[in-house]
């Protein structure tokens, strides 16, 4: 149980809070783990137990496949509290706009694990609302995404 919680303690941890900088290079975004140690909590990635029956599953293991299932849902709700809400804020939806730092929702990542990216190009549609951008990810490699599938930092400003 107390491994179980110091890597769901881990997984918190990890969360982005806010861009470090305004820099167009720089991704690593302000985390709670920067507090703590300073730095980045990262952690070494694991074999998907998720679809595993428990009882084929060793004391690790089985630790591995709670930590999974904990991930597998908090991980989304936390992404969906970032993004803004049109109805729920004011009628103001999510600003985007080129070098703000973003969260790329991807299905099946790691536990601790944040894609991020920074917005390079805005595409508005006929009616000058923005639903697709093209993102810059820590690679390198520029993709393009829809803006439903990104949650924004908030930004201190």
């Amino acid at each position: 149980m107390l491994t179980l919680l110091a890597q769901v303690e881990q997984c918190l941890n990890s969360r982005p809070i806010t861009p470090l900088s305004d820099e167009p290079s720089d991704l690593e975004p302000l985390t709670p783990g920067h507090f703590l140690v300073g730095g980045n909590l990262q952690a070494v990635p694991i074999i998907d137990y998720t679809e595993t029956p428990s009882n084929y599953l060793r004391e690790y293991q089985l630790v591995q496949k709670h930590l999974q299932t904990i991930w597998a849902r908090w991980y989304p709700e936390y992404l969906q509290q970032l993004q803004a809400r049109a109805k729920y804020c004011n009628g103001k939806s999510a600003v985007l706009k080129e070098n703000t730092l973003v969260i790329i929702k991807e299905d099946n990542v790691h536990p601790t694990s944040w894609p991020m990216g920074r917005i390079v190009a805005v595409h508005p549609g006929k009616d000058d609302v923005v639903r697709v951008v093209t993102l810059r990810t820590a690679s390198g490699k520029q993709i393009v995404r829809a803006a439903n599938r990104l949650a924004v930092l908030p930004n201190p400003d």
